[in-house]
């Protein structure tokens, strides 16, 4: 990788400065793959420059994953001691951003017993909660960026030698998070936070009460509840601290009603789920709940999902993206939700984020209820657009508006 060396390092100071847009005093938790180390070493050395208190690391092993879920007992799995995730947990509470570098293997935990996997999900997502929390709430920093993995540039690759295939992704991965053609790509992104902020703007102000899916495969109607926000890239820690969440992002969204999406609706890319893979697979939906469900490939994780708890059967995020972004265009399938959820329209089973509802951060539990917002240990983004997705947004007044046309905007953001 040394032929990028520069522009790792204005990735690094984008995924700083940009993307968790790192406080002076303030720390930073570092979760990252080992293969990463050296990338990771100069987003490290960025964090100081910007005048963090402390960098932690945490690095993620895929041997080692794979070997926990083959040989450990799945008591071992259903039951994670508490310190294991208290670190985590005290960090978010103490103000430190997080930032995560992705580079998993689409296909890692393919052979292994779905069963486990999902019990050791729950169990982490029950023993993370105040950590999600405080990143769903937006009480502090936090951004997603990604490195090309052996395993994972091979997937996208499959043609390449192993030293191609990660040059090809690094290549990509450099395009689509606007480093690559950019004298400076803090500024792009500047810019293009200022276009996600227009679009956003024009959503709120027509308060849609429902959304109408329209593609093959697809017939589904979202209820979205009174109060609603749309937001899409950069936006505020309640400290008022601007971060990009996700980098690449090409998405505005906000939360449905939980309990008013009824009808049908198809993936359109595969799906990533915790190592495991699905494919091809259709959701139908009656009140709100999935009642329904089938896939080509992966139906055991897509059940697993599902059953994780009563909240993922439901949504909890509607995300709109332009068919022909950045990450469409380059004919590619990632393998990867940071960078697929960015190529499409898509949704989100289980949590959805408290902020995208007027005084959600403030809300009790029974208060989120009654509002119509999901609860869940989970939040997984699948893919439903195309190029032949239409939107039509449903007014209070029964008025409706072209959103999306053949998979694009149906107007013009100024």
């Amino acid at each position: 990788m040394k032929k990028f060396e520069e522009q790792l390092r204005q990735f690094a100071k984008l995924a700083i400065q940009t993307g968790v847009n790192l406080q002076k005093g303030q720390g930073l938790l570092l979760v990252a793959p080992i293969e990463s180390v050296r990338f990771t070493r100069m987003v490290a050395e960025e964090a100081y420059k910007a005048g963090a208190k402390d960098v932690h690391t945490e690095w993620l092993d895929d041997e080692l994953v794979v070997q926990r879920y083959t040989h450990a007992p799945i008591e071992a799995l259903e039951n994670v001691p508490a310190w294991k995730f208290h670190a985590r947990n005290e960090m978010v509470k103490d103000n430190y951003a997080v930032l995560n570098i992705l580079g998993e293997n689409p296909d890692l935990l393919e052979k292994v017993d779905g069963s486990k996997v999902a019990a050791y999900m729950k169990a982490a997502g029950k023993g993370l909660t105040p950590y999600r929390d405080y990143m769903m709430k937006d009480k502090m920093q936090w951004s997603i960026v990604a490195y090309p993995t052996v395993a994972w540039s091979k997937k996208v690759f499959p043609e390449k030698s192993v030293e191609e295939a990660q040059e090809a992704m690094m290549e990509e991965i450099l395009r689509i998070s606007r480093v690559t053609g950019n004298e400076d790509p803090n500024a792009a992104w500047k810019a293009h936070n200022k276009q996600l902020h227009l679009a956003a703007d024009y959503m709120n102000k027509q308060q849609f009460t429902k959304l109408i899916y329209k593609a093959k495969g697809t017939d589904l109607s979202i209820e979205l509840p009174k109060g609603h926000i749309w937001s899409g890239g950069s936006g505020p820690t309640d400290a008022g601290v601007d971060f990009n969440a996700n980098i690449p992002t090409e998405e505005v969204f906000t939360m449905p009603h939980k309990n008013g999406v009824n009808g049908t609706v198809s993936s359109t890319l595969p799906y990533n789920f915790n190592g495991q893979l699905i494919e091809d697979f259709q959701l139908t939906f009656k009140d709100g709940e999935v009642v329904d469900y089938k896939a080509e490939k992966g139906q055991e994780a897509l059940k697993n999902l599902l059953e994780a708890d009563a909240g993922a059967k439901r949504l909890g995020e509607v995300a709109l993206v332009p068919h022909k972004s950045p990450v469409s265009q380059s004919g590619l399938i990632f393998y990867n939700t940071l960078f697929d959820e960015n190529a499409s329209c898509h949704l989100a089973l289980g949590k959805a984020y408290p902020t995208c509802i007027a005084g959600g951060n403030d809300m009790t539990a029974a208060e989120l209820e009654a509002a119509g917002v999901n609860d869940s240990i989970m939040h997984e983004d699948f893919m439903i657009g195309s190029a032949d997705l239409d939107i039509d947004g449903l007014k209070e007044d029964g008025t409706t508006v072209a959103v999306f046309r053949q998979g694009a905007w149906a107007f013009e953001f100024k």
